[in-house]
């Protein structure tokens, strides 16, 4: 897939583009199918397939003190959409700026002069530019001027389902905990990334079970407090079955900092320094204060052991 920035250089394909627009944050099954569209049509039109997208969530610039917390960073944004198979990404750097300019001007510069779209698909309910003036119609209007076709599509329902795929749902489902369902429209466990940092060391020399701090960055979604069950993932690739802790160790403090811990069965060795990728996979249970260390050590101990199953690891 290439990746394209607002200013670098690329000449877009003979055929031109098919392009869908969005933040699309989690790359979701949602998001998967209408990608399928277009590159359905696109190889009807014997063009190249494309998604603009944005270098931050639009509403930290627009609405910040109500922007979500994302489902992925940039990085493995762009990582979901290559593996979608699509020819090119363009990332839009979404600014001041950007968040004053008109839907036309946008449609002219980005979809028509950058890209030289000849069909756009966006959801029915897509809104962009300044506003959130441009819409389907206002595509279907400049598209019989400028010369490219519009699809609105509606959104897509999990299999068997009703309610639409969207990121919104997804958070909501993972602020909860419950993160199998969260996986079902995701296609995919949901991961979170981040380096691994020195805590306070209790995990390894009190209580037995030495814990990796995974310092995962404030705008990422980690799921809600409680015990999972997961994947912590090497830099080197390498998966790792773990029992993960989401909370504020209540035994321990009154009004702990929230803490992401990992503890990698059946591992030993040192990963302080280390960029970790953390899949949430089962929810084994909610955080509780215990009364005694004793009684944490042998719920962790049952904790272990729920986590292997779950994961139907024979290790």
């Amino acid at each position: 897939m290439d990746v394209l920035t607002d200013e670098g250089p690329w000449s877009p394909p003979e055929g031109g583009t098919v392009v869908t627009i969005g933040a699309y944050d989690g790359v979701h099954l949602g998001h998967r199918r209408l990608i399928a569209r277009v590159q359905e049509r696109a190889r009807q039109l014997g063009a190249a397939s494309a998604v603009v997208t944005f270098d931050r969530h639009p509403a930290t610039v627009v609405r910040p003190e109500s922007a979500p917390l994302l489902l992925t960073d940039l990085e493995q944004r762009l990582e979901l959409l290559a593996g979608t198979g699509v020819d090119c990404t363009l990332v839009v750097t979404f600014d001041r700026e950007r968040s004053q300019e008109s839907a036309e001007d946008f449609v002219t510069e980005v979809l028509v002069h950058r890209l030289k779209a000849r069909c756009v698909v966006v959801g029915r309910d897509f809104h962009f530019g300044h506003g959130r003036r441009g819409n389907v119609a206002l595509l279907e209007s400049m598209g019989r001027a400028l010369g490219f076709e519009v699809m609105g599509l509606d959104l897509v329902a999990e299999e068997g389902g009703t309610e639409p795929v969207s990121s919104t749902r997804i958070r909501q489902l993972l602020s909860g905990g419950h993160v199998e369902e969260a996986a079902a429209l995701l296609g995919r466990p949901h991961e979170v990334r981040g380096r691994v940092e020195r805590g306070d060391g209790r995990g390894g020399a009190v209580l037995g079970f030495p814990t990796a701090n995974v310092g995962v960055p404030g705008e990422i979604l980690v799921p809600g407090d409680g015990i999972y069950a997961g994947w912590h993932v090497r830099p080197d690739g390498t998966s790792h079955p773990a029992a993960i802790s989401v909370g504020r160790r209540p035994t321990f403090y009154a009004a702990g900092a929230r803490l992401l811990e990992t503890y990698l069965l059946g591992f030993q060795g040192d990963l302080y320094g280390e960029e970790a990728r953390v899949r949430f996979v089962a929810r084994l249970r909610d955080e509780q204060r215990f009364s005694s260390v004793e009684e944490l050590v042998a719920q962790m101990g049952r904790d272990v052991d729920a986590a292997r199953a779950a994961l139907a690891d024979p290790a």
